[in-house]
């Protein structure tokens, strides 16, 4: 069972945004992990991008940027059956809002006319 709340905070993009687009109804998702950076001790998230919002993050943010989201934090229990492995909680945040905070620009080539 998986328990959902709202959240809010800024984040530290860790790895390539992935994009994949779902064949049936051609939505496009991205996900890729993020640091949450108010925590003293690192915490790492995945985070879950929809539709248009899925393209323009995989357009715009790379490595190292920092986003500052809205969205539903959602933790899921995994239990194993083997048990010398400890359980594990594994959180995901499915991002509605999001707005840079400290990015490195994207350098657009000139184009030769």
């Amino acid at each position: 069972m998986a328990d959902t709340n709202y959240f809010s905070g800024i984040i530290k993009i860790l790895e390539n945004p992935t994009q994949i687009i779902l064949n049936k109804n051609k939505i496009s998702t991205t996900t890729f992990r993020a640091e949450l950076s108010q925590i003293r001790k690192s915490k790492v998230v995945s985070l879950v991008f929809w539709g248009t919002l899925a393209n323009e993050v995989k357009t715009y943010y790379q490595v190292n940027d920092y986003l500052l989201i809205n969205g539903y934090i959602s933790v899921k229990n995994e239990k194993h059956r083997n048990l010398t492995i400890k359980n594990s909680k594994q959180v995901t945040i499915t991002v509605l809002k999001v707005y840079p905070f400290f990015c490195k620009p994207n350098l657009i080539p000139n184009k030769i006319t």
